[in-house]
């Protein structure tokens, strides 16, 4: 088994908090202090999506940089 078979797409708050190593109450905080992403309502209940936890951790680890100038479409003469 891969390793990325080990984890579903979608995680509850359990699994997504084992995926990150880190426990439920501090993958909480990591969530209220914007450096991971909320999760969705998917089947009635919360969970978070593996590739959005993927960019955010990405992201945290210096590996990948947020395209700012996505927030500028429409803007300064651009077409939307």
């Amino acid at each position: 088994m891969t390793a990325q078979a080990r984890w579903p797409a979608m995680m509850r708050r359990k699994t997504a908090a084992e995926y990150c190593d880190m426990t439920e109450p501090a993958f909480e905080r990591e969530i209220v202090g914007g450096r991971l992403p909320a999760g969705v309502r998917f089947g009635g209940q919360e969970h978070w999506h593996r590739n959005a936890l993927d960019a955010a951790l990405a992201r945290i680890a210096g590996e990948a940089m947020p395209d700012y100038r996505k927030d500028l479409r429409g803007r300064y003469g651009e077409a939307a």
